[in-house]
């Protein structure tokens, strides 16, 4: 069976600032570091508009992390989260966290999130795609 997922393109480039990603999840703004990517969606021989993405490994204020574990309805994710190639190296290594009302923490207007908690640390991986 092919696979269903679009097709992520990018330049590759890893970028490290925070100000364009608090612009679109502002629930991001206590981040003190991030890493991230991101590109568009699909075949870009396809026309329309543009369906864009945003993979980040986020470090969160160690406050933070621990309010949402202990107020959000979280459960161990069921395996490690596909991000783009560049951004593997900074995924957390041990047990992840995830739930609905975590997407729903860091999605924002068009953008939707998928995200991803250390079960025991302060880092937070997000998968965004948006408009």
């Amino acid at each position: 069976m092919p696979d269903e997922s679009p097709t992520k393109s990018g330049t590759g480039e890893v970028r490290h600032e925070l100000e364009p990603l608090v612009s679109r999840i502002p629930a991001l703004s206590a981040a003190t570091d991030a890493t991230w990517l991101s590109g568009t969606l699909g075949d870009s021989r396809a026309p329309g508009p543009s369906l864009y993405w945003i993979d980040a490994v986020v470090v969160l204020p160690d406050e933070a992390a621990d309010g949402m574990r202990a107020s959000l309805d979280l459960e161990p994710a069921a395996g490690a989260p596909e991000v783009a190639d560049g951004l593997e190296a900074t995924l957390p290594e041990g047990d992840l966290l995830q739930g609905d009302a975590l997407d729903e923490a860091f999605s924002a207007g068009d953008w939707q999130t998928t995200a991803y908690l250390e079960a025991q640390g302060n880092r937070l991986v997000l998968l965004v795609v948006g408009r």
